[in-house]
C-alpha cells in the first residue's frame, strides 16, 4: 500500500478528528497500516486573520479553502473538514467520499454563571464569532450583548476571564471531541438555538477521479449522509454569503427524514422557520423544498447572494 497523505487544519480540534478518520480507515481496510497514513497540516485563512470578523475575511470557506487547494495540487490525498465550515457548492473536481457517524449536534455554554436559559438576563455578554448564533441568542433575549471572539477552542475558553464575558457558546462536538465535557454549564435544545447546517459532522474528502474514494466510501454512516445531503441542499438552494445567518437539522426515524430550517432576514430582525417531513431516499428533494419555502416566507427581507 503506497503512503496516504491526509491534510486539515493543525489545531488541536482537527487532528482529534484526523485521529478518528485515521483509526476507521484502517478498521474497515485490511490492507491499510498507521505507517501508510501521514498527516500534513495546513494554514488556511481562518487560521491566519483571527483579528478580523469572519464576514470581514471571506466568510464560509475560510477553513477548507487552502486545505482543498492541496488535494486540488495533489500535495495530500484525503482532506478531512468539519462540515459546517464548508461551502454549500463544493468544487467539480473533489467529492465529499464519506461522512462519520455525527457527533452530538446542539451548541452549549461555557460559564461559571449560565447553568439555565433564564440565566440569559439582560446584559449577559456571551462571546461568539457566528452570526447565526448571535440572533439566535438575541431571539431568547434581546438584551444580550454578544461579543465577536474567534480562535480555537482553548483560546476562546481563556477569553471569558480575559474578556470579561460571562460565557461563551460553541458548538458540542468539538467540546466534547476534545474531553472538555466537564466546562459545559448548559445544553440548548434544537427548539431555543437551531445548529449550523452539517454541525457535528465530519466530512472527508478527496478528488473525484481518484481511487482513494473507494477506500473512504467504507467509513460513510449512510443515515448521517443522508441528513448532510438534505441539510447541504438547502444551503445551496438559499444561497447567501458568510453573513447569511441559517440554521437546520436533518433527524431520521423509520426511514422518514425531518430537516427543520431557519433563515434569518438580512437586517436580523425577523426570522423565518420551516419543517418538513418525507421518505429519507429524497433527502436532497426535501432540502430544496425547505430552502425554497424559507425563502419564499423571507421574501424582499432576505437578498439571495
Amino acid at each position: 500500500m503506497a503512503k496516504i497523505t491526509i491534510g486539515a487544519r493543525g489545531s488541536k480540534l482537527s487532528l482529534a478528528y484526523v485521529a478518528k478518520v485515521k483509526e476507521l480507515l484502517i478498521k474497515n481496510n485490511n490492507d491499510l497500516r498507521k505507517e501508510n497514513i501521514h498527516f500534513k497540516a495546513i494554514k488556511t485563512s481562518g487560521d491566519l486573520n483571527l483579528k478580523k470578523k469572519i464576514s470581514e475575511i471571506g466568510g464560509k470557506n475560510l477553513f477548507c479553502k487552502e486545505i482543498e487547494e492541496s488535494l486540488l495540487k495533489k500535495e495530500i490525498d484525503i482532506a478531512v473538514h468539519s462540515l459546517k465550515d464548508m461551502e454549500g457548492n463544493e468544487n467539480e473536481n473533489l467529492l465529499i467520499g464519506a461522512y462519520l457517524k455525527r457527533n452530538d449536534y446542539r451548541d452549549v455554554i461555557i460559564s461559571e454563571r449560565i447553568k439555565s436559559v433564564s440565566d440569559l438576563r439582560d446584559g449577559v455578554k456571551i462571546g461568539s464569532s457566528s452570526k447565526r448564533r448571535e440572533l439566535q441568542l438575541k431571539k431568547i433575549n434581546n438584551k444580550i450583548s454578544v461579543i465577536d471572539i474567534r480562535g480555537n477552542i482553548d483560546t476562546r475558553i481563556n477569553k471569558i476571564n480575559e474578556s470579561n464575558l460571562d460565557g461563551i457558546i460553541l458548538a458540542a462536538a468539538g467540546v466534547k471531541s476534545l474531553k472538555l465535557d466537564r466546562k459545559i454549564s448548559f445544553t440548548f435544545n434544537r427548539e431555543h438555538i437551531l445548529p449550523a447546517v452539517g454541525q457535528g459532522i465530519i466530512a472527508v474528502q478527496c478528488r473525484k477521479e481518484d481511487e482513494i474514494r473507494n477506500l473512504i466510501k467504507k467509513i460513510n454512516d449512510n443515515e448521517t449522509s443522508l441528513c448532510a445531503t438534505a441539510e447541504r441542499k438547502m444551503l445551496q438552494t438559499i444561497g447567501g454569503d458568510c453573513d447569511t445567518a441559517l440554521g437546520g437539522l436533518a433527524e431520521i426515524e423509520n426511514h422518514n427524514l425531518k430537516l427543520k430550517g431557519q433563515l434569518f432576514s438580512d437586517s436580523g430582525q425577523d426570522s423565518f422557520e420551516y419543517e418538513l417531513t418525507g421518505r429519507e431516499i429524497d433527502a436532497s428533494f426535501i432540502g430544496k423544498s425547505v430552502g425554497e419555502k424559507l425563502l419564499d416566507l423571507a421574501g424582499e427581507k432576505f437578498k439571495k447572494k
